[in-house]
């Protein structure tokens, strides 16, 4: 890797960037430029944006992470068995097309279809969905890089599901992408978690969450408000924000990775209502965000 790239503290792990907001319509040349100029080292981008990743890599930006799918996420974890095969089979071309393309890194969530079903029900159809992404992934030596949203009844957002999904699995190609923002918005100790799984992290999102102690108290966790509104990129108590802004302890965090032999990225993703929305002050956050992670 470009040693002239942005890192954590020490030099550990290079920093890179998610294209999620109005930087990722921008044209490929003008935000590569910038990004290279900045010092990150990567960019994680979506799944109609994977004919670009030579583009990137031309650019002298590498790419950390593709989407697996565009819109197809739920079914996998459909309850119809005709559209999990339907859906596999995309899958099964998407990580062909990505690994053909330059990428190594399938970035998935696993989002439930119905959520009203038992999430027993839905852990079943996505042992099934995925064990048959198995065989691609070892042929084309890629992996499969879980995040842990906690929306839409998804899997493989808590050390339980994780743990049950990545046994069944038995496979080096199915790994985790770590963010600790998800965990603290549930009340789950990221550094324990990390302690646990830092064998299987293939990649980390750079971001972090604020508890509101004062919400906390008014309104409490599960609760919803009477009186006020929920954050934006957040909850009642709760809100995403860049690495610095919140309570993960990233020292510790990192850390822990390095002792565990991880090599890869750390790519900041910009969900932070005080930043996002602009071109410009999104940039300027991705800096803020990179410069705290360079101390840390």
């Amino acid at each position: 890797m470009n040693t002239a790239h942005a890192r954590t503290c020490n030099g550990v792990f290079p920093i890179g960037l998610r294209l999620t907001g109005p930087l990722a319509s921008r044209p490929l040349a003008e935000t590569a430029t910038w990004a290279k100029a900045a010092g990150f080292a990567c960019v994680d981008i979506f799944a109609n944006q994977r004919a670009t990743i030579a583009g990137w890599q031309q650019a002298g930006v590498a790419v950390g992470t593709v989407d697996l799918f565009e819109r197809e996420w739920t079914g996998m974890l459909s309850a119809d068995a005709g559209e999990r095969r339907e859906t596999v089979a995309l899958a099964q071309q998407a990580v062909r097309d990505t690994e053909a393309a330059g990428g190594r890194i399938h970035f998935v969530v696993m989002l439930a279809e119905d959520v009203t079903l038992p999430r027993r029900e839905t852990f079943r159809y996505m042992v099934e969905s995925y064990g048959q992404l198995r065989d691609v992934l070892r042929e084309t030596n890629t992996r499969i890089a879980i995040e842990g949203w906690p929306g839409c009844n998804a899997h493989c957002c808590n050390p339980e599901s994780y743990r049950a999904f990545l046994r069944e699995m038995n496979s080096p190609h199915f790994g985790i992408n770590y963010d600790p923002s998800h965990l603290i918005r549930m009340g789950i100790d990221p550094l324990r978690f990390v302690r646990e799984f830092a064998p299987q992290v293939v990649h980390v999102h750079g971001k972090d969450t604020l508890v509101d102690a004062e919400r906390q108290y008014e309104i409490g966790h599960e609760q919803a408000g009477v009186f006020g509104e929920p954050f934006a990129w957040g909850g009642w108590n709760w809100r995403y924000t860049i690495p610095g802004k919140g309570s993960a302890p990233w020292s510790e965090l990192f850390g822990v990775l390095r002792d565990a032999g991880y090599k890869g990225y750390v790519s900041i993703e910009l969900e932070d209502a005080d930043i996002n929305g602009e071109v410009a002050r999104e940039k300027a956050g991705f800096e803020t965000a990179r410069d705290f992670l360079k101390g840390v």
